[in-house]
C-alpha cells in the first residue's frame, strides 16, 4: 500500500513539473513576441544587415542623399548603411580597383553610360526578377535602357539625363531670328545659326568680310558623343555599333552625310571645333558663358545656364533628312554588387525599391534641379515641369522619350568611343578626310569589339 502511494506521489509531482516548465515557456514565447513587436530594431538585432552604399559626391546633392540614407534605415530598422563617396573622377577610378580586389560596395550609383560596363564583365547583379515582382513597369522611365539583348536587366535609374536643344532667347530676339521649334531639321538650325554667329567685328558669316577664325559668339557649340555628334548621326540614319553592340557600322553613306553637315559648319564658323573649345576652361562652359546661341545638351546642363543668369529655353532636337530623330540618354542607375550574400543583395535591393517606389523620394531628389525623375507621375507634375528656374518648356525633356537611345553602351563603350573621337577629331579639323576618317574609324573601333568579344 505504501508503495503504491509512492508512486501515485511520483506521477503527481513529474506532472506539475511539465505543466509548469509549458506555462514556462509560454510565458517566456509571449514576452519575446511582445518585444519584439514593440521593438523591431531590438527584436531582429541579432539579424541585422550592413551594406555599403557608393555614390559619386557633388555639391548640394550630398546632403539630400545622406538624408534619404537615413530616412532609409528609419523605415529598414534592421539595415544599417554605411556610405562610400568622392567626386565623380575619383569615385570610379577608385571603384574600378575594388572590383578587381572584390571590395567595391554592395550598392553603388552608376553612371548609366557604366552600366553594361559592369554588367558584361561580371561585376553586378541581374535584377530582372525583383524588378518584374516589385516594380510596375509602366510607372517609370528608363527601365529599359539597363536592359541588355536577352532581355535582362542591370540596374535601376536613379535619374535621367536626356538630350534637348538649348536656345538663348535674347541672342535669338536680338538677331530677330525666330526660336526653334519641334518642326525644326538640323538644316534649319544651320540657317538660324549662321545669322545667330558672330565675329569680333559684329558680323555674319551672311556679311562680307566675315572672320571666321575670330568669332566670339557662335551659332551652336558642338562636342562630345553625348552632346553632339551622336545625335546627328543617329538622325541621319547612321551610327556607331548594330544592335548587338559588337559589330561596328561606322562606315556608312548616312554618317558621310552627317560628318559633312558638321564639318561645314565648322568650316564656317558657325559650330564650334576642337580648337575653338581649348579656349575656354570646359567644353562644357560655352553655352552659360554667352559665347553660343544654341548647344546640343543634357538635363543637367539646366544648371550651369541657370546659375549664370541667362534666358534660355529648351525644344527637342531637330530632325533629320528623312525626318528621324533622335535623343541620346543617359540613365544613371544603382546597380548591385554581383559578388555580395544573397542577404546583402536583398538589403541593398530594398534600397534600390525605397529609392524607386516613394513618392517624397522622388520629389525631393526632383526638386535638387539634377536629373528627370524616374517616376513617371512626378515627372509629370508642376514638381518638375513648372517649379524652381527656367527652362520653361521642361515638357521637351518627356516628349524626347519618344525617340530616345543609349549611347550604344558596352563594355568596352571608353576605349571604342576614345578612337571614334580621334577619328572624327581628324576630320573636323581637316587634317584627314571624311572618307578616310570613318574608314580608321570602323577599322580601329572593330579591333577594339573584337579583343573583348572574339
Amino acid at each position: 500500500m505504501q508503495k503504491k502511494w509512492f508512486n501515485v506521489l511520483i506521477v503527481m509531482i513529474t506532472f506539475i513539473l511539465v505543466v509548469a516548465t509549458g506555462c514556462s515557456n509560454e510565458q517566456s514565447n509571449s514576452s519575446q513576441t511582445k518585444d519584439a513587436k514593440n521593438d523591431g530594431n531590438k527584436g531582429g538585432e541579432e539579424n541585422q544587415v550592413e551594406i555599403t552604399l557608393g555614390y559619386y559626391s557633388g555639391g548640394k546633392s550630398d546632403e539630400k542623399m545622406q538624408e534619404l540614407i537615413d530616412r532609409f534605415m528609419e523605415k529598414h530598422p534592421n539595415i544599417k548603411v554605411k556610405t562610400e563617396s568622392a567626386p565623380y573622377g575619383q569615385f570610379y577610378q577608385k571603384l574600378d580597383t575594388q572590383i578587381a580586389a572584390n571590395s567595391a560596395p554592395d550598392v553603388w550609383l552608376s553612371d548609366g553610360v557604366l552600366v553594361m560596363k559592369y554588367a558584361e564583365r561580371g561585376a553586378i547583379k541581374d535584377v530582372t526578377e525583383w524588378i518584374d515582382s516589385d516594380l510596375n513597369k509602366d510607372e517609370y522611365y528608363g527601365l529599359d535602357f539597363n536592359k541588355d539583348s536577352e532581355g535582362k536587366y542591370w540596374g535601376v535609374p536613379q535619374g535621367i539625363q536626356i538630350g534637348a536643344l538649348y536656345y538663348n532667347k535674347a541672342m535669338f530676339d536680338k538677331a530677330n531670328v525666330d526660336y526653334p521649334n519641334e518642326n525644326w531639321t538640323w538644316e534649319d538650325l544651320k540657317g538660324a545659326a549662321e545669322k545667330l554667329t558672330l565675329d569680333s567685328s559684329d558680323k555674319t558669316p551672311e556679311d562680307g568680310g566675315f572672320n571666321g577664325d575670330s568669332v566670339k559668339q557662335f551659332g551652336l557649340t558642338f562636342f562630345s558623343i553625348t552632346e553632339g555628334w551622336f545625335s546627328v548621326l543617329k538622325s541621319y540614319g547612321g551610327g556607331v555599333l548594330d544592335e548587338s553592340t559588337q559589330n561596328s557600322i561606322v562606315n556608312s553613306k548616312e554618317n558621310k552625310a552627317a560628318f559633312e553637315w558638321m564639318v561645314d559648319g565648322m568650316e564656317r564658323g558657325i559650330f564650334t571645333d576642337p580648337v575653338d573649345l581649348k579656349s575656354f576652361q570646359s567644353a562644357m562652359d560655352v553655352f552659360p558663358s554667352g559665347s553660343a546661341a544654341m548647344r546640343i545638351g543634357i538635363y543637367a546642363r539646366v544648371l550651369a545656364a541657370n546659375e549664370a543668369g541667362l534666358d534660355y529655353d529648351v525644344t527637342v532636337l531637330p530632325k533629320g533628312p528623312d525626318g528621324k530623330r533622335f535623343s541620346p540618354v543617359i540613365a544613371n542607375s544603382w546597380v548591385i554588387n554581383g559578388r555580395v550574400s544573397d542577404e546583402k543583395a536583398q538589403a541593398a535591393w530594398e534600397w534600390v525599391k525605397f529609392w524607386a517606389t516613394e513618392d517624397d523620394v522622388q520629389k525631393e531628389w526632383a526638386a535638387l534641379g539634377e536629373a528627370v525623375p524616374v517616376k513617371k507621375s512626378v515627372a509629370n507634375s508642376d514638381i518638375f515641369l513648372t517649379a524652381g528656374d527656367k527652362p520653361s518648356n521642361k515638357q521637351a525633356f518627356l516628349d524626347s522619350f519618344d525617340f530616345a537611345g543609349t549611347l550604344d553602351t558596352n563594355a568596352v563603350w571608353e576605349e571604342w568611343v576614345s578612337k571614334f573621337n580621334e577619328h572624327a577629331n581628324r576630320s573636323f579639323l581637316k587634317e584627314a578626310s571624311i572618307e578616310d576618317s570613318l574608314k580608321q574609324a570602323d577599322q580601329d573601333i572593330q579591333k577594339v569589339l573584337d579583343d573583348f568579344y572574339k
